[in-house]
């Protein structure tokens, strides 16, 4: 049985078969490799600004502007008075 089973899991070869633009196989690891290189190229190098689109985003929380230094030094100082008052 335990040969029955290793026959019947041969390793086969994997074939890699890719298409191109014209629907013409390549088998060859160099075409492949090619032939992502290109695609992936067309895919992520979009040039001109008409071809992205563009969306607004719109989100919940305001804009807020950076704390001046005045802020900062005010807030060193609260946090100096809490920590004097719990000790």
């Amino acid at each position: 049985m335990y040969r029955g089973i290793n026959d019947f899991k041969c390793c086969h070869p994997r074939t890699n078969i890719v298409k191109d633009e014209t629907s013409d196989l390549f088998t060859h690891s160099h075409s492949i490799l090619a032939r992502w290189g290109n695609y992936f190229s067309q895919l992520l190098n979009v040039h001109g600004v008409s071809d992205v689109m563009q969306v607004a985003t719109h989100t919940a929380v305001p804009l807020v502007l950076d704390p001046s230094v005045f802020d900062v030094e005010v807030a060193i100082e609260d946090v100096k008075k809490t920590q004097i008052t719990r000790y």
